[in-house]
């Protein structure tokens, strides 16, 4: 009887700690944010004012504009980690048309080859079947290749439209954020009024149960990397209308990284099905902060990639461990 009573009390004192331990790997991140900018703001006066704040936000705006797509996409179980070879080849094949056809036309091909590569995707990894991880390493691959093709060095000397587009202000605030920050809201609206946010967890939690309660599983796929391929379009055009120039060698490059970086910080498991987009900003906004602050104490560019690395395995260490802690529950 005693035995008995023992083991039963086991699993009612094990609930508190793993709820604790759930709670404490969801702070990490938020109070990591906090602890950098306060750590940054000691060491260099110059971090915590308006103007480098709102440098931090204009940089990031690009990764931000293809982190929620990817952060959807991740959230409905499938991975893409050719946005950086999509954004090269984007914002070259739009720089080639600038000065050919105008700006209208060049932003035009820009999105349309940005959604090519995304329904390649899609047909690819939706329809057909293959592994998503070995289809958009290839187009990774061989989107990096053809854009260098097209242009084997730096395109430059744009129109004055695009350089003004990407260094205005509207209210004190970059057009590139706002861009970022309309992004973020469609986002959010999708996931919480639509009935498709819904269809994208369901997808995430159980393909086979989404399929037969009457969800198309491969038309969603299938857009969803349709839209994760046009926002890596408009994350190049934001960089490009930025620097005023398109650099095939350079342009998204290893942005792949730092986007899969910010949505695993944002706590979306890598089988998807759940997910919050305000983590995934979180995450992004982390993200700028750090290459940001080791800038101002000028840390080499190496270091920074180090540290970006890093960041990834200890957020995909986080997430195993709230994986583990889920699956132990049940």
């Amino acid at each position: 009887m005693t035995e008995v009573l023992a083991t039963s009390t086991r699993p009612t004192a094990a609930v508190p700690l793993r709820s604790g331990l759930l709670t404490g790997i969801d702070s990490i991140m938020p109070v990591a944010t906090v602890g950098l900018m306060v750590f940054f703001a000691v060491r260099e006066s110059a971090f915590l004012t308006a103007d480098n704040l709102l440098l931090v936000a204009l940089q990031s705006a690009p990764l931000m504009v293809v982190a929620v797509g990817a952060a959807l996409l991740l959230m409905c179980g499938y991975i893409d980690l050719s946005v950086g070879s999509v954004i090269a080849v984007s914002g070259v094949c739009a720089g080639l048309t600038f000065n050919a056809a105008g700006v209208p036309a060049g932003v035009l091909v820009g999105l349309c080859v940005g959604l090519a590569f995304g329904v390649l995707n899609g047909l690819l990894i939706g329809y057909l079947g293959l592994s998503p991880i070995i289809v958009t390493l290839g187009v990774l691959a061989a989107g990096r290749g053809l854009a260098q093709v097209l242009s084997p060095d730096s395109l430059y000397g744009f129109p004055d439209a695009v350089l003004e587009f990407g260094s205005a202000r509207v209210l004190g605030v970059a057009n590139l954020v706002w861009i970022a920050v309309a992004v973020v809201a469609l986002g959010g609206l999708v996931m919480a009024m639509l009935p498709v946010g819904r269809h994208i967890v369901a997808v995430g939690v159980n393909s086979r149960a989404a399929y037969l309660s009457g969800i198309p599983v491969r038309r969603l796929v299938f857009g969803m990397y349709a839209l994760v391929g046009l926002l890596s379009a408009v994350g190049g055009l934001m960089i490009v209308s930025r620097l005023d120039s398109a650099p095939s060698g350079t342009l998204g490059a290893g942005l792949e990284i730092s986007v899969l970086t910010a949505v695993l910080l944002g706590g979306i498991p890598y089988s998807g099905g759940k997910g919050h987009l305000w983590r995934v900003v979180l995450g992004v906004w982390l993200m700028g902060i750090l290459t940001n602050g080791i800038t101002l104490m000028n840390v080499s560019s190496q270091l920074s990639q180090v540290l970006t690395g890093l960041v990834l395995v200890l957020a995909a260490a986080l997430e195993g461990i709230r994986s583990w802690l889920h699956r132990s529950s049940h």
